[in-house]
């Protein structure tokens, strides 16, 4: 039976039981050089692990343990709760934990900005990573472009 031509499709697929075959999209990251603002460390940014969302596909397991791999101590996350879920890895923060991955956690909607406190605390806490010689990721829905 074909649905009625008035219902719209959803942005993702709700089946929890995706095919390997789909998540085909690896997780990459870029290293940010700080050596302009006098820091000798990097800096990784990354797309959201485990994101099934859109033409995006990737597996929340193999996701972190290329995380792991990396060496990656701390991770800062900026994605709302509810944008965790709406990316379909609801329980990342819960599994960076599991895998002793610090978690930097401040949630900021799409598209909104921190109030200068929120931004402070952030800059304190991730120079506190780097002047310790952790290495600290930042992660975004897309990541950074090509």
């Amino acid at each position: 039976m074909k649905p009625p031509s008035s219902i719209q499709t959803s942005e993702f697929d709700s089946s929890d039981e995706e095919p390997i075959e789909d998540e085909q999209t690896p997780i990459q990251i870029s290293w940010l050089s700080l050596s302009r603002v006098n820091c000798s460390q990097f800096l990784g940014l990354c797309a959201l692990p485990g994101c099934k969302f859109k033409d995006v596909r990737r597996n929340v397991q193999k996701d972190t343990e290329e995380l792991k791999s990396c060496g990656i101590q701390d991770i800062f996350v900026f994605c709302t709760r509810g944008e965790l879920s709406k990316y379909r890895v609801p329980n990342l923060l819960d599994l960076y934990q599991q895998c002793g991955i610090i978690t930097h956690h401040h949630p900021i909607a799409d598209g909104g900005t921190p109030d200068i406190a929120s931004c402070c605390e952030i800059m304190e806490e991730l120079t506190i990573c780097l002047k310790n010689y952790r290495k600290t990721l930042i992660q975004a829905f897309k990541g950074v472009p090509q």
